[in-house]
Formats: structure tokens, C-alpha cells, sequence
């Protein structure tokens, strides 16, 4: 009996690594003899970096740079040396994770940090950058991090820009003269799991601004801002992407990715899956289990347990989800190589308390599976 482990994170609970264990340790009580590969898995948000490392035997590495409101922070960064590969995610840099509630300001945040990230993965020899853009904190187009890599934005005086999507709205020159001349030798791939394009009703401004602290006005300024941003690209810069899928990620810094660095979109968990060689790991497998935080029809964009399913789904693999919680829509996913979805808990308890206790409880889910598909099996 072949089981294929391959869970994304609790969030603030368990990584996916610890989920990946726990239901390894669940199934293990009830087929000692069972064949168990764990594959933690990603999609291109928080633990990104750790279920590669965790798979790939690399190396975790950090560097002091500055977080969205311009305060040093340690980020941290992933390295495969034989591949020389650097996995950034950029949360670790620029991300909501870094602010409290209160501290919110989608009109100043800055990728300036991501920017210095990259600029570290170039100092190591990177030949592939991966960039994971979930989880951002920022509005900005992606200019801070162009800014750390050496392009100038100037206003109308010849001054350099502040940082922030706001003061995109005084833009007026692009200079590329002293951008780093590594980026073109290296590939870029960024990994999420949101297809949004820069601008409009659907962009990143309107889109996420009000989970960064915009308001409706500030929401509308900073949409055009970024408009006019696209615009005085366009102008230095062969093609134009703000309408592209994946344009809008992380406040715009998708937008930067493809029309500056080159790199191609991809959804996070497909990025993942080919680091960690899932498809291999399924081949022959009897069963696959899956899980995330929340299950519902939100996972249709692309999150982990829909890149496992659909690659589990190609080789005839019937697949199970374990859930913290079963939210609206999940049956959806039944039609897209889901077999059976399972909640964590077995009775009434608090987000806090499941949260403690999810060791316990994805062991005891776990073992409930597995006598039941061994009771179908028997039969």
C-alpha cells in the first residue's frame, strides 16, 4: 500500500511539513506496513519555501533588508546550490505578515525589500529566481523592487520617487541604465495562485487594496497610479503586460516581474509540484491525501489541493482532502479529481483550540481514513 502524503499549511497552525507528519502518523497506527512518501506542498504563499527545502535538500538562507514601511527586517530565502536556484517569497520581505492591523498603508508599502532579495540571489549565482508573491503587504506595481535593482523612477524635477504606489501618480521618467545587467542571464518564474490583471475593476488595487489598508478613495487614486505607471512603461519597454493574468499579484509586482525581469506566470502549486517531483512520487501510488486550512470553492483558483488532485486525477489515483474546515463550494471539487473531503474536528470547538490541537486531531482523521479504506478494500 503506496500513500502519498501531500498537504499544504495550517495557517497558524501547522506547516505543511508538521500537517504532512501528522497524517503520516495517523495512517502508520492503523498500516504499520504502508508505504508513506511525504511531499509537503505550497502554492506560491507562506511555506513556499519551506516544502521546497523540505523536499529538495536545500539550503535556508537570510538576509537583512527592508520591509514594507522601510523597518529591517530578516527575511529569509531558499537556495538549491546544485540546481542554482533561489526561491523567494516575498511576503518574507514585503508581506502583511510584517504589520500589524493598524500599520496597513497600501498608498506607502514598498517591494524595495523583495527587490534587495533578488539582489542577493544574484550575489549567490542564482541562474533561476522563483518568485513566490502571495501574502503581499504592498501596492507599489512592483516599483520598489525595480527601484532596489537599479531602475530610476524620477518625477517631473529629476528627483527619485518615494516609495509607494501613491507617488507612482508623479511619475515621469524611467530610467534603465543602471539596472543590474545579471537579470537577463537569469530565468523568473513567479508562482501564485491570483490571475488578476494591474488595472480596473478586477486589478490589484481594487482587488486587494482594502486588505492593505486602502480606502475606497485611496483605492480609486491608487488604481490610477498604477495606470499611469503602466503607461510611461510602455514607453521604455517592448510590450505591455498590465492586462496579462497575474498582472495584479502581489500589489503589481507580477506586473514588474513579467514586463521588467521576463518572467513567466505559473500557478504556485504546478511550481511546487515539479520542484518536489510529485508526479513521480503519485506514479504507482494506491492513494493520495491532501489538505489545506479551508476547503471551498476558493481552491478552484489553483491552490494546493487542486494542482494535487488534477496530477493525482492524470495517473488514476483517487485522492482524499483533509480540511480544517469545509467552507461553501467545496463539493466542487469532486468533478475536479476529488473523491472525499473530511473536516478536522469531529464536534463543536474554537478556531484557537483547533488550532493547538491540530497535531492530534489530523492523527486521529488520519486513522479514521485508513480503516475505512481498509474496509472498502477488504470488501
Amino acid at each position: 500500500m503506496k500513500i502519498i502524503i501531500a498537504p499544504d499549511s495550517f495557517k497558524d497552525s501547522l506547516s505543511a511539513e508538521g500537517v504532512a507528519q501528522a497524517i503520516a502518523q495517523g495512517l502508520a497506527d492503523v498500516w504499520p506496513d504502508a508505504e508513506l512518501c511525504q511531499c509537503p506542498m505550497a502554492d506560491g504563499g507562506e511555506g513556499t519555501v519551506e516544502s521546497i527545502l523540505a523536499a529538495c535538500d536545500g539550503q535556508l538562507r537570510s538576509n537583512r533588508v527592508q520591509g514594507p514601511l522601510g523597518a529591517i527586517v530578516e527575511a529569509r530565502w531558499g537556495w538549491l546550490p546544485q540546481s542554482h536556484t533561489a526561491i523567494i517569497e516575498m511576503a518574507e520581505a514585503s508581506g502583511l505578515q510584517l504589520l500589524a492591523l493598524e500599520q496597513r498603508d497600501a498608498c506607502n508599502s514598498s517591494t524595495f525589500g523583495t527587490g534587495e532579495l533578488i539582489q542577493a540571489a544574484l550575489e549567490a549565482g542564482a541562474r533561476r529566481i522563483i518568485l513566490a508573491i502571495g501574502g503581499s503587504a504592498t501596492n507599489d506595481g512592483g516599483a520598489g523592487a525595480l527601484q532596489a535593482l537599479g531602475v530610476k523612477l524620477l518625477d517631473r524635477q529629476g528627483r527619485i520617487l518615494p516609495r509607494g504606489g501613491l507617488a507612482l501618480a508623479d511619475l515621469a521618467h524611467i530610467e534603465l541604465d543602471a539596472m543590474d545587467p545579471r537579470l537577463a542571464q537569469v530565468r523568473f518564474d513567479i508562482a501564485a495562485d491570483v490571475n488578476n490583471p494591474l488595472c480596473g475593476e478586477h486589478g490589484a488595487s481594487a482587488i486587494f487594496g482594502p486588505q492593505k489598508g486602502a480606502s475606497a478613495q485611496q483605492v480609486q487614486q491608487l488604481d490610477q497610479a498604477l495606470g499611469h505607471f503602466a503607461d510611461l512603461c510602455a514607453q521604455v519597454l517592448p510590450k505591455d503586460v498590465r492586462d496579462e493574468p497575474g498582472s495584479g499579484a502581489a500589489g503589481g509586482l507580477g506586473f514588474a516581474a513579467k514586463a521588467f525581469l521576463g518572467a513567466q506566470f505559473r500557478p504556485g502549486v504546478e511550481v511546487v509540484a515539479e520542484l518536489v517531483r510529485l508526479e513521480q512520487a503519485v506514479r504507482g501510488a494506491d492513494l493520495v491525501i491532501t489538505g489545506e486550512g479551508r476547503f471551498d470553492a476558493q481552491t478552484l483558483r489553483g491552490k494546493t489541493p487542486f494542482g494535487v488532485a488534477r496530477i493525482a486525477r492524470e495517473q488514476g489515483v483517487p485522492v482524499i482532502v483533509i480540511a480544517g474546515t469545509l467552507g461553501e463550494g467545496y463539493q466542487q471539487m469532486y468533478a475536479h479529481g476529488v473523491d472525499a473531503a473530511f473536516a478536522l474536528t469531529s464536534g463543536p470547538m474554537s478556531l484557537e483550540q483547533a488550532c493547538r490541537e491540530a497535531p492530534r486531531l489530523l492523527r486521529e482523521r488520519a486513522a479514521d481514513i485508513a480503516r475505512l479504506w481498509r474496509l472498502a478494500r477488504n470488501h
